[in-house]
């Protein structure tokens, strides 16, 4: 593979000195200098060929339009591998790279190859300027494959409109966006196509600094280590979504993560979907790993005997984990990684009319789920995608889902389909950074019944081809998580108090003692706490209340009970809620007895599930995994 230090820079100054085999090309000794320019330290090994180069250049092409640049520097730099090609077949390449630039229309130029060379160079100050980038062709056993459903996602022609809940359909650049302020923000993010960050989402630290979930440095990027308190968090959120799903009907099957690459449904699956894959090989066959349920759900409904009666079937499957390998300079904390949790329910139909009745069940579904993640419509904007021909014959339908959505949404009309689905529409956060991710989903899928065999008998006892519906109620689960710190920090920059829904709130009671003689009474308290059903923990640290409160309150703990004297001789708890906000927080103590706190802590969380945390109930006694 060619290899690629790739560098966002401000100049470079490089000079040939000596030759460093007898094969170097012929160039004079002197000082050459470019400005603003990314440079790409290029090393060539065995078995590349001109066209690895020219894929190296056309992921240059997107990163250049992305950093608005225009000029490379291809520069041999065998010092990435141990496994060089043959000088010639090197210059080739290299070589090639540049002329190809050229025919895109960037301005390219070479260092002289085979030479020792000395060079300055000054780096752009943005987190994008350094990258390192491996390049395989697209071929069995090549590394990444990348779908023609993507390519052709990249190429696509989309026309853009608002529809108002009345069904008028405004071009988004008519439109008047006052009022809807978060929606212009997502339109311009959708339009634009650029999914790099500049700069590090609050999340981030958010996300570490409550000790949820960090990078795992050991892994590939966008593999994250969850650390107990996230480690609950996220298991309870799956709880949640997967009863949902239940409750609505989906039957919960489990499916392998890796599937033959050779198979011939799943094969041709893969270039109806805009993601890029992982690959990996055993047993002298090439395997990939799943980006979602379908495969493994299809394959099922393959080999199941349906009837028309058991329409619209549900099947469901909480995929831990789903793969997909995003740009490494797309990567933004658990906005866009490359391992998540999907849940993905599938539903089969019989027509398009039962279609429609059942899309609409699962848009409610979908609501209701993010609002259980404290997520409501004034949070989330709504994208709806389709084909022309698809919005001229269902126009009524596509307004019903603004119309119970209560919003104008975002439109992407193509002229003719490029993937199978013919409607797709998402829910979609828009960040701190003005970044939009996509949460729930759901897609009318035209082809993929036919593709796996799948079909139902009708009541005259004749097989038909179902339709296929896609949808995932919540989204990734890292998402979703996402999108509540971006709102927490939103909040708190907006003068509200961040904080997790109370059911998903790791420690929901703190128990902090005004001194060691009232340790016992602390503990003893905790332990009635957590016998029913509440999270709770108690401060046994040697710090002064003081901090003990302050610390309660940067880890956003819902209440903070202060057990002392007076509450040892009344039975009334002094109790600090987070709910409160604002000034009449300030000072602002709520007395309550023990059961009133474990009563209002219920009626709150009731429908919720519930998990104990896996730490110890004594602070003093628990590790410290970030910061």
């Amino acid at each position: 593979m060619v290899k690629i230090l790739q560098l966002h820079s401000d100049f470079i100054e490089f000079q040939p000195i000596e030759k460093e085999i007898p094969s170097a090309e012929k160039c004079e000794k002197k000082t050459r200098r470019l400005e603003d320019l990314v440079i790409l330290f290029t090393c060539v090994e065995e078995g590349d060929t001109p066209q690895t180069g020219r894929e190296a250049i056309n992921g240059v092409k997107e990163y250049l339009e992305k950093v608005k640049a225009h000029r490379i520097l291809v520069y041999p730099y065998a010092h990435l591998s141990n496994k060089l090609a043959r000088p010639s077949d090197a210059l080739k390449i290299l070589e090639e790279m540049r002329s190809y630039a050229e025919s895109l229309g960037i301005e390219a130029h070479r260092a002289p190859f085979g030479w020792c060379k000395k060079f300055i160079l000054s780096i752009k100050g943005h987190p994008l300027a350094e990258q390192f980038r491996s390049i395989t062709l697209e071929e069995k056993g090549g590394g990444e494959v990348i779908s023609k459903a993507l390519k052709a996602e990249e190429k696509v022609k989309s026309h853009w409109y608002v529809v108002e809940i009345d069904g008028r359909l405004i071009p988004v650049e008519e439109y008047d966006f006052s009022g809807h302020e978060n929606l212009k923000k997502f339109a311009d993010y959708e339009i634009s196509k650029i999914r790099i960050a500049q700069r590090t989402p609050p999340h981030v630290d958010l996300m570490r600094r409550l000790e949820l979930v960090d990078y795992e440095p050991a892994s590939d990027p966008g593999n994250f280590r969850w650390y107990p308190k996230g480690r609950l968090v996220k298991s309870l959120m799956e709880q949640f979504v997967t009863e949902k799903v239940i409750a609505y009907g989906g039957m919960e099957v489990e499916t392998p993560i890796m599937y033959d690459f050779e198979h011939p449904a799943l094969s041709n699956y893969l270039h109806r979907f805009p993601a890029r894959q992982y690959i990996l090989r055993s047993d002298d066959k090439d395997f990939f790993l799943r980006f979602s349920a379908c495969f493994g759900q299809f394959l099922i409904l393959h080999d199941a005997q349906i009837s028309y009666r058991q329409l619209p079937l549900r099947i469901y499957e909480l995929t831990r984990y789903s793969f997909r390998r995003e740009k490494s300079g797309e990567l933004s904390g658990l906005r866009r990684l490359r391992s998540f949790t999907m849940p993905d329910v599938h539903a089969i139909c019989a027509n398009m009319k039962q279609v429609k009745e059942e899309f609409m069940k699962r848009f409610q579904l979908s609501i209701d789920t993010l609002e259980g993640f404290g997520l409501s419509r004034n949070d989330y904007e709504l994208a709806i995608r389709f084909t022309k021909d698809f919005y001229e014959e269902n126009k009524d339908f596509v307004i019903s889902l603004v119309k119970k959505f209560g919003k104008p949404a975002l439109i992407e009309m193509w002229d003719e389909r490029f993937f199978y689905f013919v409607l797709k529409w998402e829910f979609n956060f828009v960040d701190n950074l003005d970044k939009a991710s996509a949460l729930s989903t759901d897609q009318i899928d035209i082809e993929n019944a036919k593709r796996y065999g799948i079909f139902y008998v009708d009541e005259n006892g004749e097989k038909k081809t179902p339709l296929i519906l896609h949808c995932s109620p919540s989204g990734a689960i890292e998402r979703d998580l996402y999108a509540m710190l971006e709102k927490a920090y939103r909040d708190q920059m907006e003068g509200r108090p961040p904080m997790l829904p109370l059911w998903l709130s790791p420690t929901q009671v703190r128990i902090v003692p005004v001194a060691d003689s009232f340790y016992a009474e602390a503990e003893k308290t905790a332990e009635r706490i957590a016998g029913c059903g509440v999270r709770v923990d108690w401060d046994d640290r040697p710090l002064t209340m003081q901090r003990k409160i302050r610390e309660a309150e940067m880890e956003w703990i819902p209440y903070i009970v202060v057990v002392g004297r007076k509450e040892v001789e009344s039975g009334i708890l002094s109790v600090r809620d987070r709910r409160i906000s604002g000034a009449e927080r300030s000072g602002k103590i709520r007395r309550m007895s023990l059961e009133e706190l474990i009563s209002e802590i219920k009626d709150l969380t009731k429908g919720k599930p519930f998990k104990p945390l896996s730490l110890p109930m004594r602070l003093s006694k628990r590790p410290r995994f970030y910061g």
